[in-house]
């Protein structure tokens, strides 16, 4: 059995862990099932609640002053565009 995939003892159940790209689901390995073998699929985020959006803001995750430092200035360089662009 390839080391990530494990089966259930008395279900049948074979877990997998995969990325979601849109409708399709990439897994990390072979699922051993053959093609074209009609699934269930239950999800269930391989991440704790939170960690997606900590790891989107990368490097501001941890830095909420840094982060909103920056947004201000966006901001500032937003309206600065548009007072200069207006007729």
């Amino acid at each position: 059995m390839p080391r990530g995939i494990m089966h259930g003892m008395t279900s049948g159940t074979i877990i997998v862990k995969g990325i979601v790209r849109g409708r399709t689901i990439e897994l990390e390995e072979e699922p051993g099932l053959p093609t074209g073998q009609p699934v269930s699929v239950v999800l269930r985020p391989a991440l704790p609640p939170g960690e997606g959006l900590r790891r989107a803001f990368g490097s501001w995750a941890d830095s909420p002053v840094e982060l909103n430092r920056f947004l201000s200035e966006l901001d500032r360089d937003r309206q600065d565009d548009r007072s200069e662009s207006a007729p």
